[in-house]
């Protein structure tokens, strides 16, 4: 399969992935803006004078991802749960946290080891940061976390060990089914 063929057999899943990702985007800024403007401004005497900033940032994270999580759960990938809700968190956070060690380290590589210092060179990294991160949750949370309705099922009554009935025909929802 061509990536464009693959691409366009996943086009409303890639583009509700995309308005959720958007969407969470807003959310972290959001909850950011009315943190850093309300309980942690810098007239506030929440967290102390350096934290709260990276306070403020951490729980506007933390908020995002929640609300990722239940967009994806509930939307994107919609009928594709098949763990438990705890086990599921927990990889979500995992996914994202892979995530968020390549958008960083995107720009620590730039940054520390290329020497590209400006504010130009870190928001170009920043942004191939991004795309690595984006390209990591997806494949994550297919991988890991949502699948098709049918690849995690047992095998049927009479099936060999391949997945496949004894007369060797494909399994309905089987993933070799034509």
């Amino acid at each position: 399969m061509t990536v464009v063929a693959w691409v366009r057999s996943r086009a409303g899943e890639l583009a509700r992935f995309a308005t959720v990702g958007v969407a969470g985007v807003v959310v972290n800024l959001g909850v950011f803006n009315l943190l850093r403007m309300g309980p942690f401004a810098p007239s506030s005497e929440i967290a102390g004078d350096d934290d709260r900033v990276v306070t403020a940032k951490a729980i506007a994270t933390l908020v995002s991802i929640a609300f990722a999580w239940v967009a994806h759960r509930g939307w994107t990938f919609r009928g594709m749960s098949v763990r438990k809700p705890s086990e599921e968190a927990l990889l979500f956070l995992v996914v994202n946290g892979a995530a968020l060690v390549l958008e960083s380290g995107a720009v620590a590589l730039s940054h520390h080891v290329l020497g590209l210092t400006s504010a130009l060179a870190d928001n170009v990294a920043a942004a191939v940061g991004i795309g690595l991160g984006t390209i990591a949750r997806y494949g994550g949370y297919r991988a890991f976390l949502f699948h098709d309705v049918g690849t995690e099922a047992a095998p049927a009554a009479g099936a060999t060990s391949e997945g496949q009935p004894a007369d060797g025909q494909p399994t309905p929802g089987d993933a070799r089914t034509p």
